[in-house]
């Protein structure tokens, strides 16, 4: 799965809108939205519907980046939190820092690294 995923451009997409440049809903950022989408957890009925204006296809967008950027934040403290509590011996606080990432988590990259991680516990 994860060799198929490419964020950057979502990334420098919602940079540039931040900075002000308006959304240009062309073919191009259409498939880029909709095959984006399906990578961060959003439906593609969801998807399908923002990308039919400009304001909901930018908050589509913005919506994306978010959940990249947060869920990364979050995997990451918890795969370091629980190897520090496994070296410590701590295997079942190592197991609940996962479960509490798999309880909130939307993208399937992420969750399945949890997951992985999680598995490697056992």
């Amino acid at each position: 799965m994860a060799e198929d995923i490419d964020w950057d451009p979502v990334r420098e997409l919602a940079r540039r809108v931040e900075e002000g440049e308006p959304l240009s809903l062309t073919s191009e950022v259409r498939a880029l939205l909709l095959r984006s989408a399906r990578e961060v957890g959003i439906s593609e009925e969801e998807a399908q519907a923002a990308v039919t204006g400009v304001a909901p296809a930018t908050a589509l967008l913005l919506e994306m980046r978010r959940r990249i950027r947060d869920g990364s934040q979050r995997l990451m403290r918890a795969l370091t939190g629980a190897r520090r509590l496994r070296e410590a011996g701590d295997k079942a606080g190592a197991r609940a820092l996962l479960e509490d990432v798999l309880a909130v988590e939307q993208v399937p990259l992420y969750r399945e690294q949890a997951e992985l991680a999680l598995n490697d516990l056992e």
